[in-house]
């Protein structure tokens, strides 16, 4: 995991956050899946965008799933949207509530609560989730207090991720297609309505009656909508991901990098050549089973007036 250093993106000083003190990781020595790195350090020089794509094609022919480092945001950056996300899911439920995404209109944006989903018979999930849309006038909408206070910070944040990390990401896949290396970011703009967003994700801890109850799953395995999902570092191991020949391997939580998986969106586009792989969330090893595990994700979705049709490409013309 060596990686050239990158000067990180300037956030800004934060507004009534609490320092983040990331837990340790497992010391058992995992199954972990052996996932590609791209040093996104490498995009400007010269040469670079086409050894990434390269690294990038290879690595996604058994998997879609691969790390990235040198994104331009420090740890610190990112530290802090850990603490935002800790000091959302400590209000009170009371509070929480009057942010609630209106699931039944299919609005995924705002606070969704524990227990909405039974992950076998009798359990029901401990998940809380809050989803911040894209900071576009026609996704405004009220937020806690620690959200509004701190948007400045939560906005550069997310700005970052789409301009800086998600543009990369976009147009090295357009290059291993074969297409213009800007068609994958003409349909993704962060300035146009769609339902990329920001997540706070909160895993309770379960006792072991839970865990048993509910065969160690967390969340079942599936894949994601839309075209990309990042997950932050976060040391509680517990996202798996399933390999072509069906084996469950752990996902490492490197220090200092973002987990990438490719989501659905992309397979439809690609007439299945980039494929969204199949994951879930398992209960933590033994000695991280009693820590909650937070999650800070960004969800990259395509914008709402995309057609979802394979592209014309060479590439998938000569693949049949």
């Amino acid at each position: 995991m060596a990686t050239l250093a990158q000067t990180p993106a300037t956030i800004g000083p934060s507004t009534e956050i609490p320092t983040y003190h990331q837990v340790p990781e497992t010391s058992l020595d995992l199954d972990w899946a052996d996932l590609a790195t791209l040093d996104l350090s490498q995009f400007d020089l010269p040469g670079g965008k086409t050894r990434l794509a390269t690294q990038l094609f290879d690595a996604i022919q058994n998997i879609g799933f691969f790390y990235i480092t040198n994104f331009g945001l420090s740890q610190e950056d990112v530290d802090q949207q850990f603490s935002i996300g800790q000091q959302i899911f400590k209000l009170p439920i009371e509070e929480k509530l009057k942010f609630r995404a209106e699931l039944e209109n299919g609005d995924y944006n705002g606070y969704k609560p524990t227990g909405l989903r039974e992950i076998s018979p009798g359990v029901f999930d401990k998940t809380e989730i809050f989803n911040i849309p894209k900071f576009i006038p026609a996704l405004e909408r009220p937020q806690p207090d620690i959200v509004s206070q701190n948007r400045p910070i939560i906005e550069s944040f997310a700005r970052h991720i789409h301009e800086n990390i998600v543009r990369k990401l976009l147009i090295l896949l357009a290059i291993i297609i074969e297409l213009p290396e800007d068609y994958f970011l003409n349909v993704h703009r962060y300035e146009e309505k769609s339902d990329c967003h920001l997540r706070y994700m909160k895993y309770h801890r379960r006792s072991e009656e839970e865990n048993e109850r509910a065969a160690g799953i967390w969340s079942k395995g599936h894949t994601d909508f839309g075209s990309l999902t990042l997950l932050f570092r976060q040391p509680v191991a517990a996202l798996q991901v399933r390999t072509p020949e069906g084996e469950w391997k752990w996902v490492k939580p490197y220090p200092e990098s973002i987990t990438v998986n490719l989501a659905d969106s992309l397979q439809f586009l690609t007439n299945g050549f980039l494929e969204s792989s199949i994951h879930r969330v398992v209960a933590p090893p033994p000695d991280q089973r009693d820590i909650d595990r937070l999650g800070v994700l960004y969800f990259v979705r395509p914008e709402d007036n995309l057609e979802l049709r394979p592209v014309v490409s060479e590439l998938l013309h000569r693949l049949g």
